[in-house]
């Protein structure tokens, strides 16, 4: 019994806490960096770059908007462009001066690729006008296209064929 009673008192009087406010959190320190002296001085063989105004030299730079392709053909005056306000770019040149590049064979209907002189490519199909003098495609076949073209009042059939294979 005697252990009970005192496991009683400490319970009441020992377990009594002074509270005490928190302490306010102190400033925090500031911290000193200390710069380390270099052991061996730094050599660099670069040269400082001299800054102009815009800090930049853009004088020794290409130009991006400048175009790749400065020196169009010269064409042969039998090659001259028929100037026309109306006529579109494929009907401004002579039939003959047009290169066949490529036939596509289809289903339904066959087309082709023709290159004027200017370099210019066009895709075809039978109905379209083609060449400086009025000229029709009628057809195409697996080797040419056949054009008619009205020549001084007369009509006329000309073939433009696909350069042979060598």
């Amino acid at each position: 019994m005697p252990i009970l009673v005192l496991l009683l008192t400490l319970a009441l009087f020992g377990c009594k806490k002074d509270e005490q406010p928190p302490p306010k959190p102190a400033a925090p320190a500031k911290k000193v960096v200390k710069v380390a002296t270099p052991v061996q001085a730094q050599v660099s063989s670069v040269k400082p770059a001299e800054v102009s105004g815009t800090g930049f030299d853009f004088s020794k730079m290409k130009d991006p908007f400048k175009p790749f392709i400065t020196d169009l053909p010269k064409l042969t005056d039998a090659v001259q462009p028929r100037i026309s306000p109306n006529a579109l770019p494929i009907e401004r040149y002579e039939l003959s001066s047009f290169k066949v590049s490529g036939i596509i064979v289809g289903l339904s209907q066959n087309t082709a690729l023709v290159v004027d002189p200017a370099g210019k490519a066009y895709v075809v199909k039978p109905g379209m006008p083609i060449g400086s003098n009025n000229g029709r495609i009628t057809r195409i076949t697996r080797t040419t296209i056949e054009v008619d073209e009205r020549i001084n009042g007369k009509k006329t059939l000309v073939k433009l064929s696909l350069p042979q294979k060598k």
